[in-house]
């Protein structure tokens, strides 16, 4: 199969390096950019603590420290979501890894295109956490709730299109007590320059942010 130019935002993409520069390290105001075009789809709380995984208070977890992100997902999930990619993902580098860990899955398999992240942020407190989520869901207009994922949860996709070629973006935001969840999925086709269905993208990435977020509560460790 002949080799194929990928278009330059998908190619920023493929370089771990640019993607944290581009995004900021993607929790900080959410996993990406704010999308060109939306398709539509109080108990006070101790500080973190050093210990991993969630406390035992009846009324509500608190994590103290992020899961192994790689481990979040099943290996059929992955292969299913992102045809050809290494199962085991690469875990992006962060600046503190205890609180805010991230891992990626991207392949080009024939012509089709795809890139997964799964990303986990512990905050201090349920409000602060309630906050974040609250100030992200604000910045991504034209999406929609996500019931029975977490506490709370939000879902949206965008299209963009750069020298004719398309790519679709699905983003999930979920909260889970003082823990957020993020998970960005998206495609293109680079032989009919098409991306995949809104259907798609957002089923893929609401899929894995209901395991992500399994794995968040059930403390699983990659």
């Amino acid at each position: 199969m002949r080799s194929l130019p990928l278009p330059l935002a998908l190619t920023a993409r493929l370089s771990p390096v640019v993607v944290l520069a581009a995004a900021g390290w993607a929790l900080s105001s959410g996993p990406l950019a704010a999308p060109q075009a939306a398709e539509n789809k109080p108990v006070e709380k101790t500080e973190t603590q050093s210990a991993p995984g969630p406390s035992t208070t009846q009324e509500s977890k608190t994590y103290t420290a992020a899961p192994a992100p790689c481990g979040a997902l099943a290996a059929k999930s992955v292969k299913s979501l992102v045809p050809g990619a290494k199962t085991a993902g690469k875990e992006i580098a962060s600046t503190d890894s205890k609180l805010r860990r991230t891992c990626s899955w991207n392949a080009l398999k024939g012509y089709e295109y795809r890139w997964l992240d799964v990303s986990f942020e512990v905050l201090a407190s349920d409000e602060a956490a309630e906050r974040s989520y609250g100030s992200r869901v604000k910045e991504k207009s034209g999406g929609g709730e996500v019931p029975g994922l977490g506490d709370e949860a939000y879902s949206v996709v965008n299209l963009t299109t750069e020298d004719k070629q398309q790519t679709r973006e699905g983003v999930v935001l979920a909260r889970t007590s003082n823990a957020l969840v993020v998970v960005t999925y998206n495609g293109s086709d680079f032989e009919s320059k098409k991306a995949p269905s809104t259907d798609e993208i957002n089923k893929g990435a609401i899929k894995a942010a209901k395991e992500a977020v399994a794995a968040l509560q059930n403390g699983a460790k990659g």
